[in-house]
């Protein structure tokens, strides 16, 4: 198992180094000059040749393209992504608390979709073909494809607006996490949920589920095994879950006014500052990359011959 995970992370480090360089190059595709967009973030009413010249020495801009990138990346290390272009302010101190304020978003969100994917695939899977199982797979259907801000406007209206009941933005108390909350759950959780009930019903008419019944266990036990062999398929659909969520945040974010990474990203965006572009792009990468890589870990160590295919 311990090789295993030296080589699953051996393949991980050339993916991450080739993200952080494409990441690098497509920022600098922009046909701007690097030092004139600073110096239009920073709102200069007048952009002269020795401003530019200027810029270019003080930022490193001057320097050959792969002194930058080597330069940057070796500072992504240290948690050091630059500087804003447009508050001047060090862009970690910036992104860390936003990045913060998404995790709990995604990490309780993810808790809520895992469960409740998991209840609705055991439920539906185990009355296949039945009233329920046509309900909630309808239900589900249409739900998820009801855009996710037309949906967070519409609990927004009703909850906030019309009942009075729950916040309308920002993250005071716990009941600012409802709305966001259910919201991401229902529009990722009637997806996974499909995940959980396909897997059980290929568990279903395996052998080992016939002879557990001819041998007497319960349908309790029965159930408890099926979901356990299910869940190696569906645990790569839950671990990368995570950084889905957290990297689709944006539109949630926005709509609730969330003080997160998304909502940051979009400012950043608009004010073109670009190493804060940068450093989000490279951090839901990176997240990506670190849970596919610890799916891999997980389920080779429930399935050993998945060990030996690397």
């Amino acid at each position: 198992m311990g090789s295993y995970m030296v080589k699953r992370i051996g393949i991980a480090v050339p993916l991450l180094i080739m993200i952080s360089f494409l990441t690098f190059v497509l920022i600098n595709l922009s046909p701007l000059d690097p030092a004139v967009v600073v110096l239009q973030a920073q709102d200069i009413p007048e952009v002269t040749e020795e401003l530019i010249a200027q810029t270019n020495e003080k930022l490193g801009f001057n320097q050959p393209f792969m002194i930058r990138y080597l330069h940057w990346a070796a500072s992504c290390l240290q948690l050091d992504f630059g500087v804003s272009y447009v508050t001047g302010e060090s862009v970690w101190l910036t992104i860390a608390p936003a990045f913060l304020n998404t995790l709990k978003l995604t990490l309780v969100s993810s808790v809520f979709i895992i469960v409740m994917s998991i209840l609705l695939g055991v439920a539906c899977a185990m009355r296949e073909g039945k009233m329920m199982d046509k309900s909630v797979r309808g239900i589900a259907f249409f739900l998820t494809a009801i855009p996710s801000y037309w949906l967070a406007s519409i609990m927004i209206w009703y909850f906030s607006v019309h009942l009075d009941l729950l916040p309308t933005s920002g993250m005071d108390s716990y009941r600012s996490y409802i709305l966001p909350v259910i919201v991401l759950t229902i529009s990722y959780a009637g997806i996974y949920f499909r995940t959980v009930r396909s897997s059980m019903l290929n568990q279903i008419n395996e052998d080992y589920v016939l002879y557990g019944r001819a041998s007497g266990l319960s349908e309790k036990k029965i159930t408890m095994h099926i979901l356990r062999n299910s869940l190696q398929v569906a645990i790569s659909i839950f671990a990368m879950a995570i950084p889905i969520i957290l990297g689709s945040t944006v539109v949630i974010e926005n709509v609730f006014a969330w003080p997160g990474l998304g909502r940051l990203s979009v400012k950043a965006i608009l004010s073109r500052d670009f190493p804060i572009i940068q450093a989000y792009v490279l951090i839901v990468a990176v997240a990506f990359v670190f849970f596919n890589t610890i799916s891999d870990i997980i389920n080779a160590a429930m399935n050993p011959k998945l060990r030996k295919d690397l």
